[in-house]
């Protein structure tokens, strides 16, 4: 169901991540704020970065594309998202496991990353549902998905035992089909 392609708008490329954009990712995951709400820094070292491409990155790829996130203008590598958690029967997915570079957070490459795989989502595999979830306390993620559209619908509490043996408890949020085609039309005026 899931289709290996770039998708890209005129500001950003999500490709296929491959073991070329592996360099680029580790320059882009080097600041520790990155890292501050998310389950592991993978990004450590040019090794655990190998590591994660090779068990994360490519697994199951029926059920998830990683995408390497490009920015057209400098070429960069900027970080990484994900379309994953398919679930054929019910239509639905989730977006997540991203990460963009300190120096490209809070401009236009997480709107544009994010409307590429809605897109991708709701007008090629139509799907009906797609899941956002962050850290219960990431506020700056809270507010990043909701300015997106997405409908914040509760927190699952102690929900992801994180490496330092505390829990996380988690925000979600979706997306549904019937609230895509305006969502689109407000994400095309943010592009």
């Amino acid at each position: 169901m899931f289709t290996q392609q770039m998708h890209k708008t005129n500001k950003v490329i999500l490709e296929p991540l491959n073991y070329e954009h592996l360099k680029g990712l580790y320059k882009a995951g080097q600041h520790p704020k990155i890292w501050e709400w998310v389950l592991s820094n993978y990004t450590k070292t040019p090794e655990q970065l190998k590591e994660w491409f090779t068990t994360s990155a490519q697994f199951n790829k029926k059920e998830q594309i990683v995408f390497a996130i490009i920015d057209i203008a400098s070429k960069e590598v900027v970080g990484t998202t994900r379309l994953f958690r398919l679930d054929a029967h019910n239509l639905s997915a989730e977006i997540g496991h991203t990460f963009i570079s300190h120096h490209w957070q809070q401009t236009y490459i997480n709107t544009h990353t994010k409307y590429l795989l809605l897109s991708h989502a709701f007008d090629a595999l139509n799907l009906v549902r797609i899941t956002f979830n962050t850290h219960e306390q990431n506020q700056k993620s809270r507010n990043a998905i909701t300015r997106l559209g997405a409908r914040f619908e509760g927190v699952a509490y102690k929900d992801r035992l994180l490496s330092d043996g505390s829990y996380r408890s988690t925000a979600k949020f979706s997306i549904i089909d019937e609230h895509w085609q305006s969502i689109k039309l407000q994400l095309e005026e943010k592009l």
